[in-house]
């Protein structure tokens, strides 16, 4: 049989993903160090895990409704109040099966065939595959290190053309921990209004910002109208294999993505919305303290791996976010591809080429600081003897 008849074209020619092909090969050499992987090396507090094992243990084991538990709705609401400033009602939110299903969602919500949708490169791998999913055509919008890898209202402008309809805005960003200040989203959203367009928001490391507090374009003047907010709880709560995310839209726009959320996902799984709410819950009552100690040792971590990686001679841009570094390694290697195959096959370290989140990429790896000192200190030691050689 020939299955290229029958798999949707568009489906073939979409690669698979970079980070994904570096986790497969880690798995399978035995010693290797991954810093590849976004994935904090926290486990989930036992609080949330109680909740959901006492949800279970209760037989409640059902659907919940479509938009999500009524009262994890209630606490996501005042949480985007209180930490954000955000201002969305309880019909105004769903609860997904992580922000990853809020990247589709919005996507297949907000985009006709034939629209443009505005990317930053770099960013996130999933964005520019669920674009064509969707029928969508990508608008990169070329990043650099001059900038520190900073979406700009001049490079959004240049990037721009009649058949731009969306703006994907992922900051802090992912993978370069870049962050927009209110000033910088304001000259953005300036050129989202003049030229009618719409934004996706994708703010799932909101809370992991140094140094300053996350700022979201919804909260700007004309914005919320304007604006999808998506975020979770997989990254600032270390709760990723629970797959709980949210989205907030304006009433129209969240109506319409809930029938597709009907249709397709029916709802996010119970235990799972049990554990973010116990979250939520203890996040108000303690002042979010878990959230902060993990923030706080990220941040040590931050300061120690981009110290390493300039010790070694890379140039490594100082993230204001997340958790990820992006040094660049034009200096010692053809490409971030070649960097990252050489450093695994000599020293049994992972980083992901820099290429898998675009082509401005090219020249550099990701690495995540979501692991101890210890492990990170192991890791960069292989490094030094990879780069001496």
């Amino acid at each position: 049989m020939n299955y290229d008849d029958f798999i949707n074209r568009t489906v073939a020619g979409i690669p698979p993903s970079g980070i994904r092909k570096f986790f497969d090969l880690v798995s399978t050499t035995e010693g290797a160090i991954s810093l590849g992987v976004g994935e904090p090396d926290f486990v989930t507090p036992w609080l949330y895990r109680d909740a959901a094992i006492k949800s279970v243990i209760s037989g409640r084991t059902g659907y919940t409704a479509n938009r999500g538990d009524p009262a994890l709705v209630h606490e996501i609401s005042l949480y985007g109040g209180a930490r954000f400033g955000l201002d969305y009602d309880e019909d105004e939110i769903i609860v997904t099966v992580g922000a990853s299903e809020g990247i589709d969602l919005a996507l297949r919500t907000l985009v006709t065939a034939g629209d443009g949708v505005l990317v930053p490169d770099p960013s996130y791998v999933s964005y520019m595959p669920n674009v064509a999913l969707v029928g969508g055509v990508v608008k990169p919008v070329p990043l650099g290190v001059a900038d520190g890898f900073k979406l700009t209202a001049a490079a959004l402008e240049g990037a721009m053309d009649k058949s731009c309809k969306i703006l994907i805005l992922p900051y802090p960003n992912n993978p370069t921990g870049a962050v927009l200040d209110r000033a910088e989203l304001q000259a953005i959203a300036e050129v989202v209004k003049r030229h009618n367009l719409f934004v996706i928001s994708d703010e799932i490391y909101a809370e992991l910002t140094y140094g300053r507090r996350h700022v979201s374009i919804s909260t700007l003047d004309g914005m919320k109208e304007r604006t999808v907010v998506l975020n979770g709880f997989s990254k600032a709560f270390a709760m990723t294999g629970w797959r709980i995310g949210f989205m907030c839209a304006p009433k129209p726009v969240a109506a319409a993505a809930l029938k597709i959320h009907q249709y397709t996902i029916m709802c996010a799984p119970t235990a799972g919305q049990e554990a973010a709410l116990a979250a939520l819950k203890d996040g108000r009552d303690s002042e979010y303290e878990q959230v902060e100690y993990m923030r706080a040792e990220y941040d040590r971590r931050r300061g120690f791996t981009v110290g390493m990686l300039r010790d070694m001679g890379l140039d490594c841009y100082m993230p204001g976010g997340a958790f990820y570094v992006f040094p660049d390694v034009s200096r010692v290697a053809e490409n971030g591809e070649t960097f990252a195959e050489e450093l695994l096959k000599a020293q049994k370290v992972a980083v992901v080429p820099g290429g898998a989140f675009g082509a401005c990429g090219q020249k550099h790896v990701r690495c995540t600081y979501a692991s101890s000192i210890k492990m990170l200190d192991k890791a960069f030691e292989r490094m030094r003897a990879f780069l001496h050689k």
